[in-house]
């Protein structure tokens, strides 16, 4: 777990680019915790939404190095949000307030799905430009928790950061790998019963992408399986086999960090 965490660039990160509280909702106890890095004159920038044991920290390798080619990259934490409609509406108010018209999406795990769900939630007056998403899923009854869903909330702490790790890799992983699970363990811990029982909530509650609302989005998937979505087939690579420096390259040539759109 240390190896991350103290790692120069690890620190670099948390010394050079300060975090963010901001609230958006008339209930002041949503608080969004993000770090916006990179020229704050670009207003179409990337924004990296996290998997349900993530923190704004874990993109903090992709931050430093897109930020290094001119790119404005903002990482951020969801508040505790309920129901996927009150996140979309408290998001889309948060783009307002940071006077974003237009976004990039990068979102792993149940941070692709929100990603999707706030692509069709604005379908009529588009409010994201691409989307990344990374093993993510577009119906979440792939997971067969839609009717336990209602009862995340009534769970302690233990038992959710249980079903979580549930979900973790097992058995022998390369060292970059086994640093990496670590870190995300260690940030895991950092979240409170309400956070986790709130992103469990999300990422269960009866609900899929209806893809005729995203049509005209373009989206790039990274998976570690060969599944349908949206009714299509795709490719599809282990996110441990493409490293963080592969990922910016792509992200390099597919969008333009000036992107006025």
């Amino acid at each position: 777990m240390e190896e991350i965490k103290v790692s120069p660039d690890y620190n670099w990160f948390r010394s050079t680019v300060p975090l963010k509280r901001i609230i958006v909702d008339d209930d002041d106890s949503k608080v969004w915790s993000l770090y916006d890095a990179g020229p704050k004159s670009i207003r179409c920038p990337i924004i990296f939404l996290p998997p349900v044991s993530g923190t704004a920290e874990v993109f903090f390798q992709q931050v430093l190095a897109l930020t290094g080619w001119g790119y404005r990259v903002i990482s951020l934490q969801y508040p505790v949000y309920w129901d996927l409609m009150e996140f979309c509406d408290g998001f889309r108010k948060l783009l307002d307030h940071l006077q974003l018209d237009k976004v990039h999406l990068f979102g792993a795990s149940l941070g692709g799905f929100l990603a999707q769900k706030f692509a069709e939630h604005t379908h009529k007056s588009p409010r994201v430009h691409s989307l990344v998403l990374c093993n993510s899923f577009s119906d979440t009854s792939i997971f067969n928790q839609t009717w336990t869903a209602s009862s995340f909330w009534l769970m302690p702490a233990f038992m959710l950061k249980k079903i979580v790790l549930g979900n973790f890799a097992k058995g022998p992983v390369d060292p970059q790998m086994a640093d990496a699970i670590d870190f995300m363990v260690d940030r895991l811990e950092s979240l409170s019963q309400s956070e986790l029982a709130s992103r469990l909530t999300l990422n269960c509650q009866n609900s899929y992408v209806e893809p005729h609302k995203i049509k005209d989005v373009s989206i790039t998937i990274i998976d570690i399986h060969l599944r349908q979505f949206h009714g299509t087939r795709y490719a599809a690579i282990s996110p441990e086999m493409v490293s963080a420096e592969e990922v910016e390259a792509h992200l390099g040539s597919d969008h333009n960090p000036h992107c006025e759109q």
